[in-house]
């Protein structure tokens, strides 16, 4: 189990635990325009949704997970957290949730899977979990301006070398950043990730970086500022 602040993770059944990864685009993803709305896709855990349910007074929290156990995972945890009223994880692939889709949402949210160089563990749950074939970047971006309300926000954390080719496809559906974190380990470690905001305005992009360690387990202040809602021991 992963304890947080106000919630804790089941996460034995899942083949991706919580990490960095979620945890950063939970903490970071836009809830300034208050949306009233969220969609997480592929949740796994369920960690992203319960801390959006955190930090925002939406009203409906969505979930959609493909995975046989991570999906009756991510329902156990949402049932036992102080905001089970609401969230709801739907068992479905984005293919199947975008046949009939009824709703729109004011933040849509990803971690999506994204090993694209062609290397399979063998774990075939982990295998589905982390690579793009599961979720492609171009079906992700599709259903995400279909799905998005006139003011909505899509925020996804993607690996740092597929930021133009996302920003790219995102556009052809006219979707436009407007907010970019590029994060780093240390300080002498390149950049692996990309947090990126995405609407349907064109505006001023703002960029940052973010570096989570000075040196292992010595957190830097931006880190912990980001992240201290929810860690226990931020």
């Amino acid at each position: 189990m992963f304890q947080f602040k106000q919630f804790a993770i089941q996460q034995d059944k899942c083949a991706m635990k919580v990490g960095t990864d979620g945890v950063l685009l939970g903490a970071w993803s836009p809830v300034e325009h208050k949306p009233f709305s969220i969609l997480d896709i592929g949740a796994g855990t369920g960690v992203i949704a319960l801390m959006l349910a955190q930090r925002s007074h939406a009203e409906q929290i969505d979930a959609i997970e493909i995975d046989d156990d991570a999906y009756e995972q991510a329902v156990d945890n949402f049932e036992n957290s102080p905001w089970g009223d609401r969230l709801f994880c739907y068992h479905a692939g984005l293919d199947e949730f975008m046949e009939e889709p009824e709703d729109e949402y004011d933040l849509i949210v990803s971690n999506p899977p994204f090993y694209t160089d062609g290397y399979f563990s063998g774990d075939e749950q982990r295998d589905k979990a982390r690579f793009t074939e599961s979720l492609p970047f171009e079906d992700l971006v599709e259903a995400s301006a279909i799905l998005l309300s006139e003011n909505g926000v899509l925020a996804v954390i993607i690996p740092f070398k597929e930021e133009e080719k996302f920003i790219a496809l995102a556009q052809e559906e006219e979707l436009y950043p407007f907010k970019v974190t590029r994060v780093k380990g240390t300080p002498t470690t390149e950049i692996k990730r990309s947090l990126i905001a995405f609407s349907r305005d064109k505006k001023e992009i703002a960029i940052d970086e973010l570096t989570i360690e000075v040196e292992r387990h010595n957190y830097t202040r931006e880190y912990i500022s980001l992240t201290k809602d929810f860690y226990l021991k931020m």
